[in-house]
């Protein structure tokens, strides 16, 4: 049943459904520490408008009475956008909504919060040093990823079932795949960044996190819509064909270098429940991945140079030793780094020809512990702020759309897998997941 079906009958109503989520937030936040702003007024009065609209017999839309929150990265109407910064606390409040807030809300949701994140959404762990370190719900001694780790574990511990984040080098995607949940990183361009605090212009990407597959998808789609305020954007090309049965493949090669026996037989698992024996190797992706480590750091220094100039101690220490290097690095690495970039890309598409969609390990080891800077993997010794993004990063380098699907089934901690498709193909990502949540093989791990 619905929520306007459930309204219709008297046995529910979004004002009901905001006190409880609400009341959820009360009571688990203080342990997981992943929301910087409630907006109680404003969920409550979004709540009594939708009811009245139901009751005067109107459908608000898909996404009826789900509450959702945002990475406090994206603008919202009398709230100061933070972006996990100490720099912009005294800044005025956003004059208005972020376009991707405003799609969800004419779809029928309900904005109930703001959530942390690593500072300038550079990091992978939302181990933030102004607002505190955002605790994985499965096990509060762990990082919930980043630098999203707000966005999935508000969804994983069952405080809201969809929250809204960006994506620079996999930070929808690495607390997606900690926390256990559905995370999407749909083609570069595709969704409106209008209203959101940029990490790295040519890479970042907005997307949903989501409980449940169905409400991820609907929230992206309603997340879609030409908007001529963010330059990036870009339609995908008409007369797209739907293709059955899905070709699929696993990365072979380079991408079991790092990663320790859980994510090898995670993605084992996966591609034997969609029947898939292919392998798959992408050569050129170390390359790819040390350009994106390279160009975000130097896009993103471009942003803050005259914050790092002024007032370079109030930020947290590693985003400022990180924007410095990129600051400090010479154009001609800059643009060496431009035609890896290209060079893999050109690489990349030429060996996905040969699959629809492309199974990888999500992370290469589970959730590490909070203040870990140093673990050994597979023989290596490697830092975790780095590693956890390296199945993530080549493929937002290049735009690719990318889906984090959990594994169903209780483990010390969650399980995931990475999809990748073409350009403009979430479709096969959607069509792969369903192949897997059919099977019981996936589903999210949401703690009651």
């Amino acid at each position: 049943m619905t929520l306007v079906e459930a309204v219709r009958a008297g046995r529910a109503s979004a004002r009901e459904t905001v006190e409880t989520t609400l009341e959820r937030i009360a009571t688990h936040d203080p342990a997981i520490n992943a929301f910087t702003h409630v907006l109680a007024d404003r969920a409550r009065n979004r709540a009594d408008a939708l009811d009245a609209r139901i009751g005067a017999g109107q459908d608000p839309g898909p996404l009826t009475g789900v509450c959702f929150a945002v990475k406090n990265l994206f603008d919202v109407a009398g709230v100061t956008t933070l972006a996990g910064s100490r720099l912009w606390r005294d800044n005025p409040p956003a004059p208005s909504d972020a376009f991707a807030i405003r799609q969800l809300e004419a779809a029928g949701a309900i904005l109930v919060g703001c959530l942390n994140m690593d500072e300038f959404a550079s990091g992978f762990t939302t181990e933030n040093s102004h607002y505190g370190a955002t605790r994985n719900p499965h096990d509060h001694t762990r990082t919930a990823g980043g630098s999203s780790g707000g966005s999935a574990a508000a969804v994983a511990v069952g405080m809201v079932p969809l929250a809204l984040a960006s994506d620079t080098n996999g930070s929808i995607r690495v607390p997606a795949a900690a926390c256990g949940v559905f995370g999407l990183k749909p083609t570069y361009g595709r969704l409106s960044r209008a209203g959101t605090a940029l990490f790295a212009e040519s890479f970042d990407h907005i997307g949903p996190i989501a409980a449940d597959a169905d409400v991820l998808w609907a929230a992206y789609d309603a997340l879609q819509g030409a908007d001529p305020d963010d330059p990036a954007q870009s339609l995908p090309p008409a007369g797209l064909s739907v293709d059955a049965p899905l070709r699929i493949a696993t990365a072979s090669g380079d991408f079991f270098a790092q990663c320790d026996a859980v994510a090898r037989e995670t993605t084992a698992d996966a591609a034997r429940a969609l029947g898939s024996t292919a392998k798959l190797d992408l050569p050129g992706i170390a390359a790819g991945w040390s350009a994106a480590v390279v160009i975000t750091l130097i896009e993103g220094s471009n942003i803050h140079l005259n914050d790092l100039r002024r007032a370079p101690a109030a930020f947290d220490p590693m985003t400022r030793d990180r924007f410095l290097a990129g600051a400090l690095a010479p154009v001609s690495t800059y643009l060496a780094a431009q035609r890896a970039r290209r060079l893999w890309r050109d690489r990349a598409l030429r060996a996905l020809a040969q699959t629809d969609v492309l199974i990888t390990p999500a992370l290469p080891f589970e959730a590490p512990q909070l203040g870990c800077t140093e673990m050994t993997v597979a023989g290596q010794t490697l830092d975790p702020r780095r590693a956890l993004g390296q199945f993530t990063q080549p493929f937002s380098c290049i735009g690719l759309p990318a889906m984090v699907v959990p594994l169903a089934g209780r483990a010390s901690m969650p399980r995931a897998i990475q999809l990748v498709a073409h350009p403009w193909r979430e479709d096969h990502l959607l069509a792969a997941a369903r192949i897997l949540i059919d099977r019981g093989i996936a589903g999210a791990n949401i703690l009651p």
